[in-house]
């Protein structure tokens, strides 16, 4: 059997980048059960509710949806259920100290596989008021109409 290699998408959380500003970003391991790898080999998980929180001087992911695995027996497991992050000492002292400030919070933002194992993408982030929102989906919105503008003036040259 060959070896993996390369990075294998399973899940992204493309809300996060509309409600936070990110900070910063961190890739960190997971701890599974062999049914969870199973379910997430089939590409099935969602990120939409996940958060990570910092207690007992380790990293931890909460809420995110891994659906039980279907060929799995009594051994599978809880679909919701906390699970630990592998980082580095260092990386979780210099996040137990941004989280202190108001506002900081750590958001899952993808979830993937990197030469066969499960990683995911944990950002440092600060929640966006309603009008950051909205400024971003104007400034959005802008680029896509100057790139139409462009790409438009571009086929009237050529024509």
């Amino acid at each position: 059997m060959a070896k993996e290699t390369g990075r294998k998408l399973i899940a992204q959380n493309k809300k996060a980048r509309h409600d936070y500003h990110i900070l910063d970003t961190y890739e960190a391991g997971l701890v599974l059960t062999g049914t969870e790898v199973k379910s997430l080999r089939q590409g099935r998980a969602s990120l939409v509710d996940g958060f990570a929180q910092l207690d007992g001087g380790e990293a931890w992911l909460h809420n995110v949806h891994i659906p039980e695995y279907s060929q799995g027996t009594w051994t599978n497991h809880a679909a919701r259920r906390k699970r630990k992050l592998l980082l580095h000492r260092a990386e979780i002292d210099k996040l137990l100290g941004k989280i202190q400030e108001t506002g900081h919070t750590l958001v899952p933002l993808a979830l993937y596989f990197k030469d066969g194992r499960a990683k995911v993408e944990v950002a440092l982030a600060k929640g966006k008021k309603e009008y950051d929102k909205r400024q971003t989906l104007r400034e959005k919105q802008d680029r896509r109409e100057s790139d139409r503008a462009i790409s438009a003036a571009r086929r009237r040259q050529r024509a």
